[in-house]
């Protein structure tokens, strides 16, 4: 086992991102690395918390407290089963540390923030799969992640659901 990495995985509980943290999970986390769950909500939410960290992101937060339901309604927070199972698994398994970070504004500053906050050796972001339209109104956040951060970026794409 070599030096022990700190991956962090965007998450907006979306289905690629969820598909992201399985890939991370099934490909790159390896004993002992350290995984960050880093959420960015919206600049205009009003949380409890956001008075008190909006400026730098949250503490880190450990797995057995973002767990609990009070976290997760103080930072305005979806607790997902399908996520949590995935972070259980992975710390029981890959003995991985797993913690939460919540930021506040825009998702593509906020994330390339974390990767130098969090000292990040890497970032792991689902693809929303916009089309080309809504990708120049709306901006795609994985490719202006892979074009700013500082680290490595992996985007992992949604699966393909056949029209008939």
């Amino acid at each position: 086992m070599g030096k022990a990495r700190t991956f962090g995985i965007g998450m907006d509980y979306s289905a690629t991102s969820k598909e992201a943290l399985r890939w991370a999970a099934d490909n790159i986390i390896e004993e002992g690395d350290r995984v960050i769950l880093i959420h960015v909500q919206p600049a205009k939410s009003n949380h409890s918390r956001k008075q008190l960290f909006k400026d730098t992101g949250s503490p880190l937060v450990p797995l057995e407290e973002f767990r609990e339901i009070n976290f997760s309604k103080q930072y305005g927070l979806t607790n997902d089963p399908e996520v949590l199972d995935v972070l259980d698994t992975v710390s029981k398994t890959k003995e991985a540390k797993v913690v939460a970070k919540v930021y506040w504004g825009d998702p593509r500053e906020k994330l390339c923030g974390a990767v130098e906050d969090l000292k990040l050796d890497s970032l792991v972001v689902g693809s929303r799969g916009l089309g080309p339209i809504k990708r120049v109104l709306l901006g795609s956040v994985s490719k202006y992640v892979v074009t700013n951060a500082s680290c490595p970026v992996t985007v992992v794409k949604g699966t393909q659901i056949s029209k008939p």
